[in-house]
């Protein structure tokens, strides 16, 4: 699987940008607030329209139709609100509806991937935040798509479900998927990412291995801090 994205633009929040990313590897998209990572994410996902294209293996996103596109693609955004009192096993089993199954052995090793089997059968309405934020993440996983496009899938987890998840995303890379997920953790997404897509201001400014694009000189311009003996410190 390939994504090519050429001269994809969102005015006046993402400029014209491009770039290719293969199967197999997981990309972190990092950038200040308002960089326009969820514009991007979004785009990629065929969810808004304008300038550009967006292609996988070769097929333009948009004429795809929307069945074998919800195949190939899981989105998974950052609101982590659910609307109906469910239990999570059956949130997740939503993310098989576009193979027209339900594969409760997936569904199991979706759950498992992210340390939620614990609380698979309770309602999603009654868990935490950071619970419901793992249930949406296994519906995402759960019918192995080829490309992944997950926006903080590991805000508001606790360090130990920040590495799993992490982990479970490299897992994913490794079966062949393309994996772009957004991170404000610069510290696990150069630890655990192949690539970082840099945005500031809505523009592409830096894309290459981890630490060629978080410089020192990068940090203080783009992010405004520094890292010390002590720690991250403001530049």
């Amino acid at each position: 699987m390939m994504l090519d994205v050429n001269g994809l633009a969102r005015p006046p929040i993402l400029a014209p940008l491009s770039f290719s990313i293969a199967a197999g590897e997981l990309v972190g998209l990092v950038g200040p607030n308002g960089a326009g990572k969820t514009t991007l994410l979004r785009a990629l996902a065929g969810l808004t329209t304008g300038p550009g294209t967006v292609r996988i293996d070769g097929t333009t996103l948009t004429e795809m139709p929307a069945r074998v596109r919800a195949r190939r693609l899981a989105w998974l955004p950052a609101d982590r609100g659910t609307v109906w009192p469910m239990r999570g096993r059956d949130i997740v089993a939503l993310g098989m509806m576009p193979l027209g199954v339900r594969d409760e052995a997936a569904i199991d090793a979706a759950l498992a991937a992210v340390d939620a089997n614990g609380f698979a059968d309770r309602d999603v309405q009654t868990l935490s935040t950071g619970e419901r934020a793992r249930v949406l993440l296994a519906r995402a996983l759960v019918a192995r798509p080829e490309l992944l496009l997950l926006d903080e899938p590991i805000a508001n987890l606790d360090p130990e479900h920040r590495l799993g998840v992490l982990d479970a995303l490299r897992g994913e890379a490794a079966r062949g998927a393309a994996v772009v997920v957004a991170l404000h953790d610069l510290d696990l997404a150069a630890a655990r990412c192949d690539r970082l897509l840099l945005l500031d201001c809505g523009r592409l400014i830096a894309d290459g291995p981890p630490d060629a694009v978080l410089t020192a000189a990068t940090l203080a311009q783009v992010f405004k801090v520094r890292r010390d003996e002590t720690g991250w410190q403001r530049a």
